[in-house]
């Protein structure tokens, strides 16, 4: 299996807004632990202000996956962590995307923390919610599609809530193709 690198994505043209090391450690512990493999934090940030539909003030999630591709290496997988709001031209937002069957993938903390919808911060639910949908994307470039199990973490989520009842791991169908 391939090892993970989680590459921090910043909108320096924006608000500036990056996820924190101390974030993207504890992600990169978790997901080692998840998939069982080497992960391992990139020292360059990568500015996606490329990606900003002033309209929307969002980021198209697509265009960001792209050039996470183009300057990924086949010998590894690569996990885009944004602070950003990300969107594609579908949907009004999305909590992350990835490749399936591919590469990378790509999360954004910004709809995560309970910060975004007025409520007060809850550092613990917000660090579970990333896990789980980084561990959601990374299962895509496994060639995992959406499962109808709603306590798997394959399951589909539109909003927070869905994202909080479903488990961090993968169902017995999930993880027999994703370990074998």
């Amino acid at each position: 299996m391939k090892p993970i690198t989680l590459i921090p994505l910043s909108n320096v043209c924006g608000n500036g807004a990056e996820p924190g090391p101390g974030r993207l450690e504890l992600l990169a512990s978790a997901l080692a632990n998840t998939f069982r493999v080497p992960c391992r934090i990139h020292r360059e940030t990568v500015n996606v202000s490329f990606a900003l539909d002033p309209e929307r003030r969002q980021y198209w999630s697509t265009a960001i996956l792209q050039r996470l591709a183009k300057a990924s290496s086949p010998g590894e997988r690569v996990l885009g962590v944004a602070a950003c709001d990300l969107y594609v031209p579908v949907l009004t937002f999305v909590f992350g995307e990835a490749q399936l069957d591919g590469n990378c993938a790509l999360v954004s903390t910004a709809r995560l923390q309970e910060e975004f919808y007025g409520m007060p911060s809850r550092k613990e639910l917000a660090r579970e919610r990333l896990i789980k949908e980084a561990v959601h994307e990374l299962g895509h470039t496994f060639g995992l599609r959406h499962c109808r199990d709603w306590r798997c973490v394959m399951s589909s989520s539109h909003a927070v809530e869905v994202l909080d009842v479903k488990d961090a791991a993968f169902c017995v169908t999930c993880r027999s193709t994703v370990f074998g």
